[in-house]
């Protein structure tokens, strides 16, 4: 009966729609998972694609996703309410797996563009409503986004193990229609819990009447008017990935001008705390981001992909990161709480430091590897890939749901859409770079490993020590970072 009432308690503690919006998270991902997961292989092995074409074909993928996150962020709550916005980018996502299922590379364009528009528009807002359920000095905001992120990792381990059951036998129309019918249970859960996820003190909830109708009608034009834009970008891919890096220069720069010229200046050396955070995540997911395009396409030709005897699909090796996610999600936020009750300096800049040499220890892993590779085939044991995952992904539990977090803390309120949505971007960018990096090394067309080993060893290291040298600039900086932060004097 005791223990029954102690749950009853914590249960009463949990804001109204966190438990939801955990189960929405779920589903939400799972055609997520399946396009990042599949689409180098579906484009390599079904349409023809080249290997630096199929991850520059990623590397839009990512941008136009994060990328749109920026546009979701304002969107939501002032044209559309942020559930509104989410059930109907939901539905584009339904409309895009459908026309990719179709297998024709008219419907990869299409099919991308209704997908991305769908998704790019209304990430943001399932991190808006998860935001608005807390007070801006809620200390459980960090353990409900760890949580939340947690339940994203579910959608993808679902996403990635189904996938690759599939594509051991290349099915992949089978692939794009189970991702379909996964979306589309987010759509129910979403408008089954209707009013729990209503927006709370957002400007389009002031609006009355013929202000709030107008507003929808605009929110409701964009989500249709971008897809035949998308579409088009899609079908040229190298101009349009200059187009974009050149955007988020321009965002980067308007977000500088808009920091110096803050008023508050506590406010305005938070803002300055960000732009540097900001810095250093695009290292991060610059590398990371390589996982679904480069990486991939490097296990697929240089590693041995069979564990005891069993052949292991190339989109079971990302379940690495989901399995790691999901169970050191929740513990890292207890284990950081006990940390800070005993007076432990757990905070975001150290937080970044360490993601950020946890990936150059696992970008390491890898030329590792190959130096002990098989000198007959030149295939890297398995091993040394689960090795590098496992510390990419202790990196991004650091790194990830904390930046969704410190939005609350660091972005004045009216910023708050805007520098959240400016957050993803910049892992739209770092997926511009990623495809950059993948597409460095040209796979041959047996995919012979001892053909691409040094290239890739190169490649690897230079990277790994880059973001050996960024976590280590990170750590020198932490006294003053933590002054911006926290207002107290750098020791």
């Amino acid at each position: 009966m005791t223990g029954m009432t102690d749950l009853k308690q914590r249960w009463s503690r949990v804001p109204e729609g966190s438990a939801v919006l955990f189960m929405v998270q779920v589903f939400a991902t799972l055609g997520f998972a399946v396009l990042q997961s599949t689409l180098v292989l579906y484009c390599t092995r079904r349409l023809g694609f080249g290997s630096d074409q199929a991850a520059l074909m990623m590397g839009l993928f990512g941008a136009f996703n994060y990328g749109l996150h920026l546009f979701g962020g304002y969107l939501g709550g002032r044209f559309l309410s942020n559930r509104n916005l989410f059930v109907g980018g939901m539905l584009l996502q339904v409309l895009g797996c459908g026309a990719i299922a179709g297998g024709t590379l008219a419907g990869l364009y299409w099919g991308l563009a209704l997908f991305l528009t769908g998704s790019g528009l209304n990430v943001t807002c399932l991190n808006m409503m998860l935001t608005q359920r807390f007070a801006p000095e809620d200390d459980r905001r960090e353990a409900a986004f760890l949580w939340n992120y947690a339940g994203m990792n579910v959608g993808f381990f679902i996403g990635f193990t189904v996938a690759g059951n599939y594509q051991l036998e290349e099915a992949y129309s089978t692939i794009f229609w189970f991702a379909t019918v996964g979306n589309a249970m987010a759509i129910v859960l979403a408008l089954v819990f209707w009013r729990t996820l209503a927006d709370r003190d957002t400007p389009l909830s002031q609006r009355r009447g013929g202000a709030f109708w107008t507003r929808f009608a605009v929110g409701v034009a964009v989500l249709g008017g971008l897809v035949p834009v998308l579409a088009a970008l899609l079908q040229h891919p190298a101009d349009t990935a200059i187009g974009m890096k050149a955007l988020c220069t321009a965002v980067g720069i308007a977000l500088l001008v808009l920091t110096l010229r803050h008023p508050v200046a506590a406010e305005r050396r938070r803002m300055q705390a960000y732009l540097v955070l900001t810095l250093g995540s695009l290292v991060f997911w610059s590398l990371y981001q390589m996982a679904p395009s480069g990486l991939q396409l490097y296990a697929v030709g240089n590693v041995w992909m069979n564990v005891w005897g069993l052949p292991v699909a190339p989109q079971w090796v990302q379940n690495i990161n989901t399995v790691v996610i999901v169970i050191g999600g929740p513990w890292l936020a207890a284990v950081f709480a006990r940390w800070r009750a005993r007076g432990w300096p757990v905070d975001i800049p150290l937080q970044f430091a360490a993601s950020l040499v946890l990936m150059g220890l696992g970008f390491l892993a890898l030329p590792a590897g190959i130096l002990l590779a098989d000198p007959a085939t030149g295939r890297a044991d398995f091993a040394w890939l689960f090795l590098s995952y496992v510390l990419q992904s202790m990196g991004e539990l650091l790194i990830s749901p904390v930046g969704y977090a410190m939005i609350g803390r660091l972005a004045p309120r009216q910023y708050q859409g805007v520098m959240m949505g400016s957050w993803m971007l910049v892992t739209g960018l770092a997926s511009l770079f990623a495809g950059d990096f993948s597409g460095v090394v040209a796979q041959p067309v047996e995919g012979a490993a001892l053909a691409t080993n040094a290239a890739y060893a190169r490649l690897f290291t230079q990277l790994a020590l880059g973001s050996l040298a960024t976590g280590a600039l990170m750590w020198a900086v932490r006294p003053w970072l933590r002054q911006l932060i926290d207002g107290t004097p750098a020791r």
